[in-house]
């Protein structure tokens, strides 16, 4: 039998994102909806990789069945590449016991990124025109990313500095008291960000970028 998987689907004029309400990082982009859903089908045996890291029970990616249970109009940020929207389904309580799995399916996502950048090589495949950014500079990216990230969650840290690995470490593991922490689903800090949001757009990035370097690696 099929796995259930619901979806949320973030669209805009020219590009729509589907994201599994329940499953932080794996939400995939296409020009529309119905692309969106394709895409992330298309990834569920990749995404697998990471409630199987978490200790997660995923049945038979190879099987699911996606069911699209909230739409949300996109903007700008959706056109540009990034699920920037957040949905009532992210607006939804967290119990310690939703934090820990959040906390748990993030660390895997981080995982995933650290493995792919350990073995990858620095110089990667450059795109048809020549494009494409080589493994430091997206390594540079996602900790600056990541430092945002925490600001967006009401967390006032020092910058990361990507070549020290107890920096990144220190900044990973005030996010995670956050993630962990029960909420009501109200917005952190008083801002945008939910606890859920922001799980979905921390795993998000570092699989997508993750995934960017395997693919681009000869």
């Amino acid at each position: 039998m099929a796995q259930k998987i619901e979806l949320s689907i973030e669209g805009a004029p020219k590009k729509s994102f589907a994201t599994a309400v329940d499953w932080p990082g794996w939400s995939r982009a296409g020009r529309n909806e119905e692309l969106a859903i394709s895409a992330i089908a298309a990834y569920a045996l990749r995404y697998a990789v990471v409630p199987e890291l978490a200790g997660e029970p995923f049945d038979d990616p190879e099987h699911v069945d996606l069911e699209v249970v909230e739409r949300i109009p996109g903007s700008g940020s959706t056109e540009f590449g990034v699920p920037g929207g957040v949905t009532e389904h992210d607006k939804r309580p967290v119990s310690a016991d939703d934090g820990d799995r959040l906390a748990r399916l993030v660390i895997a996502s981080w995982q995933v990124f650290d493995e792919t950048v350990k073995y990858a090589p620095d110089e990667l495949r450059k795109g048809p025109r020549g494009g494409g950014r080589d493994k430091p500079t997206i390594v540079s990216h996602l900790m600056g990313a990541e430092h945002a990230y925490a600001q967006a969650m009401g967390l006032r840290l020092p910058e990361v500095d990507p070549a020290d690995r107890a920096s990144i470490d220190a900044l990973r593991a005030v996010m995670l008291v956050v993630l962990r922490t029960p909420s009501d689903g109200s917005p952190l800090a008083r801002r945008r960000w939910t606890t859920r949001y922001a799980a979905h757009r921390i795993a998000w990035h570092a699989l997508d970028h993750a995934w960017e370097i395997e693919d681009r690696t000869d």
